[in-house]
């Protein structure tokens, strides 16, 4: 039996982004590579670690999908009172269940970890991040049964975790961004740049990863774009143009699901955006 390491020492990648994001499917691509031990068969929703531990509120106490966001108590950061070396060894304690210690890196996915990663970093000071982006608007349609919010309030709460995940970054020892976009038109070659950034050795997937499934949610959107955003000038006038210069920021456009390749180096653009 694997000795349960110190925090301090743990090999481990949290996964963040937001819920039908493509942060599942990222966490059992990854979890399928023989030296890396991902959390399956859980009896929790989507094997997230947020729903296997009991130090720090999951996202359904901030509202659940398409709305924690919009709850400034679930942002957490090095400055949190939760974020203590005792809890750091409670989590390993909670998590080393469904954990194999013997692999060389442990992997985590729960979407809040995408406004959560500074607070994560204090607790394990080795963590590496992924945090995966996907369209805005695809985002919102494919959360919109989960809490049946408007459109336009769920594009907003994408974008607004996406613009803090981009400021936390700063902090960040190691992090990698990538595009859901990206994983779906090229899987293997996406997978072996977080491998590589991971420093884990190179690994063939079987994957069956559908491709065009930004394109059906994207049609709902052609169809009702007009009525979405004449009540959304309604509330905020000038929503339309703010909204599409924060999309194009992150690489996409409200005119189609494409995304355009843009690198994003240049997080100062957002400081002052406070939420």
């Amino acid at each position: 039996m694997t000795d349960t390491p110190a925090a301090a020492d743990l090999n481990i990648l949290f996964i963040g982004g937001l819920h039908r994001s493509g942060t599942s499917m990222l966490h059992q691509l990854l979890r399928a590579h023989p030296h890396i031990s991902g959390f399956t068969k859980t009896g929790v929703p989507m094997d997230e670690g947020q729903h296997l531990q009991t130090i720090y509120p999951n996202g359904k106490v901030h509202g659940g999908p398409g709305r924690f966001g919009f709850d400034s108590r679930a942002f957490m950061d090095e400055n949190h009172p939760l974020a203590t070396t005792a809890n750091a060894a409670a989590l390993v304690a909670e998590w080393g269940k469904h954990w194999d210690f013997s692999k060389r890196l442990l992997i985590e996915k729960s979407p809040p970890n995408l406004i959560r990663t500074r607070f994560l970093q204090a607790l394990f000071p080795k963590a590496r991040f992924v945090l995966i982006f996907r369209h805005p608007v695809v985002v919102a349609y494919a959360t919109l049964k989960a809490c049946n919010s408007p459109i336009s309030v769920l594009i907003e709460h994408t974008l607004r975790c996406y613009e803090r995940a981009l400021l936390d970054m700063q902090l960040l020892n190691a992090v990698h961004l990538m595009h859901y976009e990206e994983l779906v038109s090229a899987p293997q070659s996406t997978i072996d740049r977080i491998l590589h950034f991971a420093n884990m050795g190179e690994f063939k997937f079987k994957s069956n990863v559908l491709t065009d499934l930004n394109e059906r949610y994207f049609e709902n959107w052609i169809s009702e774009q007009a009525k979405i955003v004449e009540d959304a000038e309604k509330l905020e006038p000038g929503w339309l143009s703010r909204t599409e210069a924060r999309c194009q920021f992150l690489g996409y456009t409200l005119s189609n699901t494409e995304y355009h390749g843009r690198k994003i180096h240049a997080p100062e653009k957002i400081r002052g955006i406070t939420h």
